[in-house]
Formats: structure tokens, C-alpha cells, sequence
């Protein structure tokens, strides 16, 4: 029987109070979080967004269990926090909440280590595609063409391909994910909770403030990323490639919406040129052949 609405927990985790911005992807995707995990659940959260988001002590907007940690190391805390659990014997889900800076940048020494290693932790990246919570700065999950303060012409690189990279360790499980489509991302929660070893789910969460569109806007802007094929949801499971049922339509090209629609609505894409519409263009191709190739 597929996972439906009613037998997710009803317990809530994201709470009045939180400070996060209006329309933030976080909110949204730590409510999923604790809908799939509930209790279980522990978070070890580095520096970014989310750090602000539980507000200030003694009080918190966020009703998890919740480390937080320096920028670089997420991951070996929660190595450390997975083991300590083991050995005491208790049932939990340890989770690094991370953000593209301290997966993609910062952080991917103690990521990678503990992927090395199979540590029995599911690793979150949040990727709203720039450093949010510290004034709006690229990283290297920034896509090609997009404003930022620190790339106030438009990123000249493209984005790294972290889901690839982390299939790569040879992890039992490596996901991606979007807050557009809850059930999706609630199932691959609980089946990376449900396998042993490392698990690694990116979650795609368009940032209001950071790719400037209006806050009401932010699942429909998630959906069209689906839609034109430039994100794409899929599952690397024992070295496996599927690509997950919201976005198997858009395997054919001809049922992609034109990636102009997703970029129009973003005002990071100001300096908008026909030539880097191409480039995004042959970028999403290239990428979904490749998909269908490692799923064939």
C-alpha cells in the first residue's frame, strides 16, 4: 500500500515562533522531516539558516532534538552521536540538516569521511544554491548564470553534481528530493531511516530572498524545477539508478516546460542572455542522459 497523508505523525516539529523568512523552503522541509522520522529523529544542525531559524534561548522554534555545530563538522559529530546511540542501545535517527556551504563547500571533508566510513547517519542537504543566512554569497551548488553578492555578474561555473559525487562512495542509499513533493520526499526519509549505513538525500528548496521572487511563491517555483527538468528526482540504492515517479515524464523532452519559465521568475537571473539559456539547456540534456543511461 503507498504511504499516504494519514499515516504520517501528527506530532509537530516546526513551531510558532520560528524565525524564519516568509516562504522558507526549511520550515517546509523540517516539517516533512518530522512527519517521516517523528521522535526518532535527532538533528545535527551547522552553521546556516537553520541555526537562526530555532530563535533564541532559553525558548526554540524547532521541537527536535538538535545539536548545533561549527560549519565543517557536522558529520563527525553525528558519527559520534550514531555510535554513542548504539552503544547505549536506543532506537534514533541521527540527521545532519546541512546547507549547500556545509555540504558542497565547507563541510565535504567530514562529509565525505564519514560516506568513507558508512556511518550509520542520513546526511540533508538544504540547497537553496548560495550562502543564505550569511549575506547571499555563491557556492559551488550556485548554478551557472545566477546573481549573487559575491557574483554580481552571474556565476561563470556550473553547479556541482554532489548527488553523483556522493553515489559515487559506493553509499547504500543517495536520494534527491524537493519540498514541492512531500510524499516523495516522507518515503525516501523513511526508507534511508529504515537501511543501515549512510544515506544521502538533497533536498531542492528555492529561497525567496536569495533568488528573489515573491515569498507566496515558493512551492510553485520547487514544482517548476521539475517541470522543466533542470532539478530531477531519483534514488541511487546498492548502485541502482531510478528516476522516482514526479519526474519520469519529463525523461521525454517534449513534456519539459522551457527552462526559460523557471529562470524568468528569479530576479538572480537579471542578466539573462540567450547564450546562457542554451548553456542551461544543453546542461539539463546532458545531465538527463546521463540519468537514463546509469538507469538503463
Amino acid at each position: 500500500m503507498p504511504l499516504t497523508i494519514r499515516d504520517l505523525a501528527k506530532e509537530k516539529y516546526v513551531l510558532p515562533g520560528h524565525a524564519a523568512c516568509p516562504g522558507c523552503p526549511e520550515t517546509i522541509g523540517l516539517r516533512y522531516v518530522g512527519m517521516a522520522l517523528g521522535r526518532k529523529a535527532i538533528l545535527v544542525i551547522p552553521a546556516g539558516c537553520t541555526s537562526i531559524i530555532q530563535g533564541l534561548m532559553p525558548g526554540s522554534g524547532l521541537a527536535f532534538p538538535i545539536i548545533n555545530v561549527a560549519f565543517a563538522s557536522a558529520d563527525a559529530v553525528a558519527s559520534g552521536v550514531a555510535a554513542a546511540k548504539e552503544v547505549l542501545g536506543e532506537d534514533s535517527v541521527v540527521t545532519v540538516w546541512a546547507g549547500d556551504g556545509a555540504t558542497a563547500d565547507i563541510g565535504f571533508a567530514t562529509l565525505s569521511g564519514a560516506a568513507e566510513r558508512n556511518e550509520n547517519i542520513i546526511h540533508i542537504c538544504v540547497d537553496n544554491e548560495a550562502y543564505m543566512n550569511t549575506g547571499i554569497q555563491r557556492s559551488s551548488l550556485t548554478p551557472i548564470g545566477a546573481w549573487t553578492t559575491t557574483t554580481w555578474k552571474g556565476k561563470t561555473e556550473p553547479k556541482k553534481n554532489m548527488p553523483l559525487i556522493m553515489a559515487s562512495h559506493g553509499v547504500p542509499y543517495v536520494a534527491t528530493a524537493s519540498i514541492a513533493y512531500p510524499m516523495d520526499f516522507i518515503e525516501k526519509l523513511k526508507k534511508a531511516a529504515s537501511i543501515r549505513g549512510f544515506k544521502y538525500i538533497h533536498l531542492h528548496a528555492p529561497c525567496p530572498v536569495g533568488w528573489r521572487f515573491d515569498p507566496s511563491e515558493t512551492v510553485e517555483m520547487a514544482r517548476l524545477a521539475i517541470e522543466t527538468g533542470i532539478w530531477v528526482l531519483m534514488e541511487v540504492e546498492g548502485g541502482r539508478t531510478t528516476i522516482s515517479p514526479p519526474s519520469r515524464p519529463y525523461a521525454d523532452k517534449s513534456r519539459r516546460k522551457p527552462v526559460i519559465e523557471y529562470l524568468k521568475r528569479q530576479g538572480r537571473f537579471r542578466e539573462l542572455s540567450d547564450e546562457l539559456v542554451r548553456e542551461l539547456e544543453r546542461e539539463i540534456d546532458e545531465y538527463w542522459k546521463l540519468l537514463l543511461k546509469l538507469s538503463s
